[in-house]
């Protein structure tokens, strides 16, 4: 990454489009702006391994608890706009990703993150070049001056600082992208068992979740008061979430939440309950979520060793004073 680059300054930043194209293109940030139509989508964005400190036995890795996703409004232009430009081939099958960051020990001499995905994925409408998050110039430490946003894939698969796209005839080959990177396992695994590394397939659209954001967990409600409202976010990777259900008993008895459309296809969307609670006490709300191919979150999930694709429902613990 260029000084003017860290300092906000895009005037040497270009982008490469090669590999199985016929007119290999060199962009700037303003040949992006006026020769591509922008777009603004809400898109969400999650870490493959969102959740993993919930694994038991732990897994290895960032210790994400609930965090590790977001929702931004993301300006750009679309992927399959600039590889049309460029002329993509039938030969073409994924995609491969370089950008200007050094490896996170410092040492340059290192091979960066360099993920792709399928041709068909980058083709997608909602696939963009984004340069403003939110309305503003694109944060440093989101991938200034550009970036792509996949949603609904791992967020690995959304390279920032990006500076050249490498279309290819077979699957990329880049840094995290073999091995048991950003892959989870063919099949059910018991904790800890070992399997072939030819088992293991590659993350694509992430399975279907809902967060609770109020209230916070631990939280009293209010003395002589059985109601509460809790409300939150819920998506589905490629798809859209079709209900959100919620509990305060276990699961003895579930109650349909009120669930907001998307604003677009990609964002997550609001849902909200008021819940009544039988008497004083300590309660646990959980939240459930399916999607529009019927898929359910899970009391718990299948055990991988790398600790992705955590989608178990989410809860917040409340008290009841009276």
């Amino acid at each position: 990454m260029s000084e003017a680059a860290r300092a906000g300054d895009a005037w040497d930043w270009k982008l490469t489009i090669d590999g199985e194209v016929d007119n290999p293109l060199s962009l700037s940030l303003a040949d992006l702006k006026h020769d591509f139509a922008t777009h603004t989508f809400a898109l969400q964005v999650e870490c493959g391994g969102n959740g993993r400190a919930a694994f038991d036995p732990p897994a290895r890795g960032n210790q994400w608890s609930t965090g590790a996703v977001g929702c931004a409004r993301w300006t750009g232009v679309r992927m399959a706009d600039v590889l049309n430009a460029a002329g993509i081939r039938g030969s073409a099958v994924y995609t491969g990703y370089y950008g200007s960051d050094v490896h996170l020990s410092g040492d340059a001499s290192k091979d960066v993150i360099s993920r792709g995905a399928p041709v068909w994925k980058m083709m997608e409408p909602h696939t963009l070049l984004a340069w403003e998050m939110n309305g503003e110039t694109l944060p440093y430490w989101h991938g200034f001056p550009v970036r792509i946003v996949a949603p609904g894939w791992p967020g690995s698969v959304s390279g920032k600082w990006v500076r050249r796209i490498w279309v290819r005839d077979q699957v990329h080959d880049g840094k995290k992208m073999t091995g048991k990177a950003y892959r989870t396992p063919a099949y059910p695994v018991a904790p800890r068992e070992k399997i072939p590394d030819e088992d293991w397939r590659i993350i694509q659209s992430m399975p279907v979740k809902s967060l609770i954001t109020y209230p916070q967990s631990g939280a009293p409600l209010g003395a002589d008061n059985r109601v509460m409202e809790v409300r939150g976010h819920a998506w589905a990777g490629d798809d859209a979430v079709a209900r959100v259900d919620v509990t305060h008993d276990f699961g003895a008895s579930w109650q349909t939440a009120e669930l907001d459309a998307p604003v677009n296809p990609y964002a997550w969307q609001n849902w909200r309950a008021r819940i009544r609670f039988p008497s004083k006490g300590y309660y646990e709300v959980w939240a459930r979520a399916t999607d529009s191919q019927g898929r359910m979150q899970p009391f718990a999930v299948d055990w991988n060793a790398k600790g992705y694709l955590n989608n178990s429902m989410h809860r917040v613990a409340l008290r009841v004073p009276s």
